[in-house]
């Protein structure tokens, strides 16, 4: 059965439950601030199991795409080190939401292993909850006696709290559940131990398949358990290891999901899977991580270097690294596998053609640089190396190369036991936690539990047609984090402030009480699908009626920045071609910026185009025409375009300025002509194939030509208002020109004479020829003649010194054949010396120049140079 054959019986199964089949959501999260990526097959669902919102259908299946790489679920480093760990992975699930429960969820789950997929009885074990006694949880009994109705009692284990009883986070639903494990050894294995006593064991050959959720609790923020109104059904199961058991396979990778990609590494780099381990572990290493970076990059994350963003150029650079590392690679090879990828994955998630292109560009870029990155990590490696004094590496250098360079400490810990060196693990680790405790600090949040003051309440944006309004406290709690400090969340029966999505800004505002008194709004997010406003402090009495008032001036300032990305991208689609499609923006009340596609650098006439083009549409004072609530597919027949990588529901709003159209749920202008006027600020590569544009509308515009129209007076007055001010500057630049060419001839004059000056004074210290020394240059001049005396002897060590400009100014030159026989690195020795005069440097073993802001500090430094060759 191959793989499009598993997933496809899977979703009919569940359809002729009555269950219905949604998409995929976006491996990328974007509307949820408590995740970065996807992690389980629920996340699209939490704001039903939260009763935040209402489904379509009580029964719901999918297969989700999947990323594990951060926080609590994080399986990198476990990825290519054995068969069925996996970065990206597909999660088969079926939900209910407040319908069926455990007993249609383990009969329905039996009935498709065993008598649709035809897995053997004989091979399956299940576990249960046995309880906790800190939660005051018995053993979950309904579930063990609906098993034991099924399978011999000898095949149902308890489990503990870790393994059989799941929780959302630390607050939130949660419940226990049943796992289902099968037993792939051979006969004979089987029959020498017991595969009952390898369940939960890490055995490769006994793996869990299926998880059922049964979802009946809530974790308050005291730890405290509560039943939940509706008991729900969350199940998910491993697409990828499911794949290996009907398949007949020992491993994943040994499936049709993987064998695709591993035979175009083997074509591409010549080695051979499956005849050494290291070999193995890499070309799994890069089958998986491929999967991971391609399907983040077409639900729009684009590897950088925070956030997401950096998770996933991480998981690439991994890749690379066992690429360069164990298959001999040092040229980019992995954007190759894309269209493998595509080829094999696009059916049942068109995005990966649809962005084949950007996906492809973009990795191919990435592995230019970082491949780079490891020859620069090589060279300095070779340098700490050299001047390490015993054959241990100490750890916080190699944190350094680590952390500052992005050179992995793996390779780092190889190549000095290749050369019998060892590596301080203890120090770096030592370096690498206080890291992660201090980003672990700054980005912590504590939350306390809501107190609701309202129920049954529903909660209602009517910010588009209104920005202030009368409001009721539905629920508030407080959250303290090191960023923030201690603030309130609040939701209200409706509101007018517009929550963060889309790119845009969330709104600000103030909520006024009855009695006068005022709390500022700073800032309004969406999570769960519920409106989320920000405060630093409560109202006196929260069971009041509030007026809720929308920071207007903010607001129209953003409208026209998120109209002015509509109307720009339909300017780019025009100038440059269709091919153009937006890949991220952000819509502030004082900028905006659009980031598209787009193979090359727009020209100065193009930019002028694009800009001509949409004031054009500002000054056509084109009308909003708003559509809220249709179906997508009228919307999409009307020709509104979709932006990849968001989801959309079975409903949508549509924008449309003229002949511009869009899905969008941002707030926008009544008509173009409010803009008045857009200009765009500058122009740029994010990655391959990605350009972004920042612009500024409205006030922003007036101020930017008021700045400009003031410098061009204050120029005008230095020119001795001068008619021609361009003219009159490029007559200065020339006669600037001129003159510097006069200054370099003395200058190099100057160092004639100096050279022969220096030459005089140099002295022998131990044989070599020293002299250090402040000279009346700048860093240019102290180059050229360090290399001018350099080369008139074989044994020079110079470090020449100056304060020229009022900055200190350190150069060391050390002759090459001196720096290999004494083992000298000029760039470690200005580094050392740097601190004399408040700065730093660096540079190659033979010159390297240091500067500083302390010229007082050049005598001492000249004076401990000698310390290095006495």
């Amino acid at each position: 059965m191959t793989s499009q054959e598993v997933r496809k019986q899977f979703l009919n199964f569940f359809k002729e439950k009555n269950h219905k089949i949604v998409p995929s959501a976006p491996m990328v999260m974007k509307d949820d601030p408590t995740l970065m990526f996807t992690n389980a097959g629920m996340n699209q669902f939490k704001e039903y199991f939260l009763g935040n919102s209402v489904p379509k259908s009580k029964r719901l299946t999918d297969t989700q795409k999947c990323l594990r790489v951060s926080g609590k679920h994080n399986d990198l480093e476990e990825v290519g080190k054995d068969t069925y760990h996996h970065t990206m992975f597909e999660m088969l699930g079926n939900w209910s939401v407040g319908d069926y429960f455990k007993k249609e969820a383990i009969e329905w789950a039996w009935e498709l292993l065993t008598e649709v997929f035809k897995i053997d009885e004989d091979s399956l074990y299940v576990s249960v909850f046995e309880g906790c006694e800190d939660d005051g949880l018995p053993l979950d009994q309904e579930a063990y006696d609906l098993w034991k109705a099924i399978v011999p009692e000898n095949r149902i284990i308890k489990g503990n709290k870790k393994d059989n009883f799941w929780e959302m986070g630390d607050q939130g639903p949660c419940g226990p559940c049943s796992e289902i494990h099968v037993d792939i050894r051979s006969e004979e294995d089987k029959e020498k131990v017991d595969g009952a006593s390898l369940v939960n064991q890490d055995h490769p050959q006994v793996v869990e398949i299926w998880n059922l959720v049964f979802m009946q609790f809530n974790r308050k923020a005291n730890g405290n358990l509560e039943p939940l109104p509706e008991k729900h059904i969350d199940t998910g199961m491993g697409f990828e290891r499911l794949c290996m058991v009907l398949q007949g396979k020992q491993s994943n990778y040994d499936t049709d999901v993987f064998t695709p990609l591993i035979r175009e590494v083997e074509t591409i780099t010549g080695k051979k899977y499956g005849k050494d381990e290291q070999t193995d572990i890499a070309v799994r290493v890069i089958a998986d991580h491929v999967r991971a970076v391609a399907f983040s990059i077409a639900d729009g994350q684009l590897p950088s270097n925070t956030g997401a963003g950096y998770v996933i150029r991480r998981i690439l650079r991994r890749a690379i690294r066992y690429g360069f590392t164990f298959l001999d690679t040092n040229t980019p090879f992995i954007y190759r596998l894309v269209k493998v990828l595509s080829e094999q994955m696009g059916k049942a998630f068109p995005e990966l053609k649809e962005q084949y292109q950007l996906i492809e560009n973009v990795i191919k870029e990435e592995e230019n640089s970082f491949l780079s990155t490891l020859e620069q990590g090589l060279v300095l490696l070779d340098s700490v190396i050299k001047s390490c004094k015993s054959n241990t590496i100490d750890g916080e250098k190699a944190f350094e190369l680590y952390d500052t360079f992005g050179f992995p400490i793996d390779l780092t810990a190889l190549i000095l036991e290749e050369k019998g060196y060892q590596l301080d693990t203890k120090g770096f680790d030592k370096a690498l936690k206080a890291q992660k405790d201090r980003s672990r600090a700054a980005s912590e949040v504590s939350k306390d539990d809501w107190n609701v003051l309202l129920t049954d309440t529903e909660q209602e944006f009517i910010g588009y047609d209104s920005l202030e309004t009368k409001v009721k406290l539905v629920k508030y709690r407080k959250v303290t984090s090191k960023k923030d400090g201690e603030q309130y969340q609040m939701v209200f029966n409706l509101t007018p402030f517009y929550a963060e999505g889309g790119g845009q800004v969330g709104d600000k505002g103030y909520l006024e009480a009855s009695n006068g008194d005022v709390i500022y709004i700073v800032d309004t997010k969406r999570e769960n699908n519920e409106i989320v406003h920000f405060t630093k402090s409560l109202p006196k009495e929260i069971s009041g009626t509030f007026k809720a008032v929308v920071d207007q001036k903010q607001r129209w300032r953003t409208a026209c920045n998120h109209t002015a990305t509509h109307l720009l991208h339909q300017a780019l689609r025009e100038v440059l071609g269709t091919h153009v499609e937006q890949k991220g923006s952000a819509v502030h009340s004082k900028y905006l910026r659009f980031d598209f596609s787009h193979f090359s650098k727009l020209t100065t006439k193009e930019l002028r185009e694009v800009e001509n083009f949409v004031n054009a549409r500002i000054d056509g004072h084109l009308a909003l025409e708003e559509s809220r609530n249709i179906p997508i597919e009228e919307a999409m027949q009307q020709g509104a375009m979709a932006l990849f990588g968001e989801k959309y529901g079975d409903t949508v709003r549509t924008i449309r300025f003229g002949q511009s159209v869009e899905l969008c749920g941002g707030t926008h202008v009544k008509n173009t002509a409010d803009i008045w006027h857009f200009k765009i600020v500058s122009e740029g590569a994010v990655a391959a194939g990605i350009r972004r544009i920042e612009a500024i509308t409205s006030d922003a515009v007036k101020e930017f030509y008021f700045n400009n129209n003031r410098m061009l007076f204050e120029i005008k007055d230095m020119l001795k208002n001068a008619q021609d001010p361009v003219k009159s500057v490029a007559s200065l630049q020339e006669e600037n020109l001129a003159l510097k060419k006069q200054v370099e001839l003395l200058l190099k004059d100057k160092a004639k004479g100096l050279k022969s000056e220096l030459i005089a004074e140099l002295e022998d210290v131990n044989g070599i020829q020293f002299l250090a020394q402040k000279v009346d240059l700048d860093a240019g001049g102290i180059k050229d003649l360090a290399f001018e005396i350099g080369g008139q002897m074989d044994n020079l060590f110079l470090l020449l010194a100056s304060d020229k400009g009022g900055k200190a100014i350190l150069s060391c030159y050390i002759s090459k054949g001196l720096a290999v026989e004494k083992d000298l690195n000029a760039g470690t020795i200005v580094r050392e010396l740097g601190k004399y005069i408040q700065g730093g440097g660096g540079g190659q073993p033979f010159f390297a120049t240091a500067g500083g802001k302390n010229p007082e500090g050049i005598p001492e430094a000249l004076e401990k140079v000698r310390d290095y060759i006495s």
